[in-house]
C-alpha cells in the first residue's frame, strides 16, 4: 500500500512541500495539511503501517526522521533536531518510540 492510496497525492505534494527548508517542520501543521488529521482513525492507522517501514509495530527515531519520505520519495530527511521534537510530541509512554494508539493521538491533538 502506498501513502497515494489512503491520502490525495496534491494534499501530500503540498504538505511536504511546506516543509522543504530545513528545521521548519511542525508536525500539527503538516498533519493538517497533509489531510490526514481529518482521517479516521482507521486511515490513521493504515498511514502508521506505510511509515513503520520495519513492521516492528513502533516508529522508532530512525524511521521518524525519514517521515516526510514515507509520504513522498522526494520528501527530504528531518534534522536530529526536528526528530527528537517529533518523537517527544508522539512518545507518551517514554519508551523512546511511537505505538500505534500513540501516533493517532498525536495526529488527533495536531
Amino acid at each position: 500500500m502506498s501513502m497515494t492510496d489512503v491520502l490525495a497525492a496534491a494534499d501530500i505534494s503540498k504538505a511536504v512541500g511546506a516543509f522543504a527548508a530545513a528545521d521548519s517542520f511542525n508536525h500539527k501543521k503538516f498533519f493538517e495539511l497533509v489531510g490526514l488529521k481529518a482521517k479516521s482513525k482507521d486511515i490513521m492507522k493504515k498511514v502508521f503501517e506505510i511509515l513503520d517501514q520495519d513492521a516492528s509495530g513502533f516508529i522508532e527515531e530512525e524511521e521518524l526522521c525519514l517521515i516526510l519520505k514515507g509520504f513522498t520519495p522526494s520528501g527530504r530527511t528531518l534534522s536530529p533536531k526536528e526528530t527528537k521534537d517529533l518523537l517527544n510530541a508522539g512518545d507518551k509512554d517514554g519508551d523512546g518510540k511511537i505505538g500505534v494508539d500513540e501516533f493517532v493521538t498525536m495526529v488527533a491533538e495536531s
